[in-house]
């Protein structure tokens, strides 16, 4: 018995810790157990077609709301191509609403309910022997043509007897993609809109099996390890140990956290403050400032405490921070938007992703749609498209604000420039960004993808109109982001670029050594092709390193070196004598 396991991820980076548990849960019984990751950018019968070579005699799909709506129409596809295998579909889209997912799609000869490790084995042994799977909790199957028989989701109690979920193959296939893990299952909250209200208390890994976990991936050269655990620090004697041990490796992976930011203590904090650069980032969810909001969808925050701590670690810079927003939560009409928004942005975190609420099957939320007049999209990911606060209207704009925010301040290319025009809106990042969202929305540019270096001449023919007496002074800072970011590839044609007007002047630089060490003291000259990918010089007519410390622009000549020889780029003040 062949059984293939399928996991549509969202992205090509993204991987499925689902299907490899299952794998690996189920490797004592006498059948073949396969893996294929594709994404839901695959097309439809590329999927199906590898599927079908494989011939297997069941198939087992992972189910959410960014792959359900591809993995439907890959069931009636596949019915038609392969109509004799067995169909075993499980995850939280199938988990609720499960009866009447199975009577539109009768091909389904199995839906799992809940967490699919025990479920999943029981059904497999049940088969292999022959016997019909009646007694299997979590389990939904078929009891005739008309009539379905639906067990209750269940959870896995003792997550120590988990297997590993990864192989050796599994890190050699999947490369410098995202490897995801996790520590713990449930959470200690109850937020309405989140799926984990959906089970009580947290279930945790023994200690010392994560940190030989962690040890393999360490091993490996891991790129990144984002840990799936709802609240991470939920439990100060679970987090503590698993932080420690990571300050104290040597290593390139990158480990990513989810954590209720504002309950990390004076012992945190001192431990976050020890931590090399890039081993860990924090993701903070906020959702929101309105305490009318919060209460309704059952969230607390300490908003003191989250403000102190954000900016307690940020100030060390070494670890970045993401935080999170939540547009169409109840009671949050565009006023209290733009005070959320703006209260979130004075933060600075690394990234602030600003989502939608998406009305999930089986969260606490369906019980407030009729409330708050909810208007969501019917099929996955049911994101919400009006209510009692947000018109339609309103949403289709925001919708269109969350992509400019996203390219001009998380693609984290343009934080320089930004934080400069945010002082004509006496920083009210809102009104900056409505503005910019306005001029994009006109030239119709949200209809079309655009190149890195083409947002520069965006950004620039916005300010020609916005604030034109600024033009010059943007001009500076537009090449000074350009340089900080992207390892310095991305150089628009129309700003002034240095290296055009003054070639002869950067050449004999890097041609004299004793200068140059002053400011690169293993510095040799090679080839001109060596200094081009790991140095720039500029010259501003402004201050840009001051203002990047204070905020504040003063006219100066300020030649400017830049280093590209280590992860963060590195900017050095030159004496313009040396030059």
């Amino acid at each position: 018995m062949k059984l293939l396991l399928i996991a549509v991820n969202a992205k090509y980076i993204h991987s499925s810790l689902a299907v490899r548990y299952l794998r690996n849960y189920c490797r004592d019984l006498p059948c073949s157990i396969e893996i294929s990751e594709f994404t839901i950018n695959n097309h439809l019968l590329e999927i199906a077609d590898q599927i079908f070579d494989k011939k297997p005699d069941i198939i087992g799909f992972d189910c959410y709301i960014w792959n359900i709506e591809l993995i439907k129409k890959l069931l009636l596809l596949l019915n038609k191509l392969l109509p004799d295998t067995k169909i075993i579909c499980g995850g939280p889209e199938v988990s609720y609403d499960t009866k009447s997912f199975m009577r539109n799609f009768p091909m389904v000869d199995f839906v799992i309910r809940g967490e699919g490790e025990q479920p999943l084995h029981s059904l497999l042994s049940s088969l292999l022997e022959d016997k019909l799977p009646d007694t299997i909790p979590g389990l939904a199957y078929r009891c005739s043509q008309t009539d379905e028989k639906i067990g209750f989701p269940v959870v896995f109690p003792d997550l120590n007897k988990l297997p590993f979920p990864y192989c050796e193959k599994d890190i050699a296939e999947l490369g410098e993609r995202i490897i995801y893990y996790e520590s713990s299952r449930g959470c200690p909250y109850s937020c309405k809109y989140c799926l984990s209200c959906a089970t009580k208390g947290v279930r945790y890994r023994a200690i010392d099996k994560v940190l030989a976990e962690l040890s393999f991936f360490i091993a490996h050269d891991v790129k990144q390890v984002k840990f799936v655990d709802r609240t991470f620090n939920a439990d100060k004697k679970h987090f503590m140990p698993i932080w420690e041990f990571l300050s104290k490796q040597n290593c390139r992976t990158n480990f990513h956290f989810e954590v209720a930011i504002d309950h990390l203590d004076e012992d945190a904090l001192a431990l976050l403050k020890q931590m090399p650069t890039g081993r860990i980032q924090l993701e903070a969810g906020i959702q929101s400032t309105n305490t009318n909001t919060l209460k309704q969808v059952s969230r607390v925050n300490n908003w003191s405490k989250i403000t102190a701590n954000i900016h307690t670690i940020l100030s060390q810079k070494n670890i970045h921070i993401h935080t999170d927003l939540i547009i169409g939560l109840p009671y949050e009409n565009m006023v209290s938007l733009h005070n959320s928004f703006n209260e979130a942005y004075a933060l600075q975190p690394d990234m602030l992703q600003v989502g939608f609420l998406k009305l999930l099957k089986g969260s606490a939320m369906e019980s407030l749609i009729t409330e708050h007049n909810y208007e969501f999209m019917p099929t996955a990911p049911y994101q919400v498209l009006s209510n009692n606060y947000l018109s339609a209207d309103e949403m289709r704009f925001l919708r269109t604000f969350v992509e400019v925010f996203d390219l001009f301040y998380n693609s984290g290319r343009f934080r320089y420039t930004v934080r400069y025009l945010c002082k004509f809106t006496q920083n009210d990042a809102f009104i900056f960004f409505t503005a910019l969202t306005r001029f994009w929305h006109k030239r119709q540019l949200d209809k079309t993808p655009h190149s890195p270096k083409l947002l520069y001449d965006y950004l620039a023919d916005f300010v020609n109109i916005w604030q034109p007496v600024q033009r010059k002074t943007v001009n500076e800072l537009l090449r000074f982001d350009a340089l900080c970011s992207d390892g310095g590839r991305f150089k628009a044609e129309f700003l002034p670029w240095s290296e055009k007007k003054l070639h002869k002047t950067l050449e004999n630089f890097w041609k004299n050594s004793v200068a140059v060490k002053k400011y690169i003291p293993d510095y040799k000259f090679i080839n001109w092709r060596d200094i081009k990918t790991k140095y720039h010089v500029e010259y501003f007519t402004v201050d840009v390193l001051q203002f990047e410390q204070t905020g504040d622009i003063k006219s100066k000549t300020s030649p400017v070196l830049f280093l590209y020889t280590r992860p963060a780029v590195k900017k050095i003040s030159i004496d313009p004598g040396d030059l």
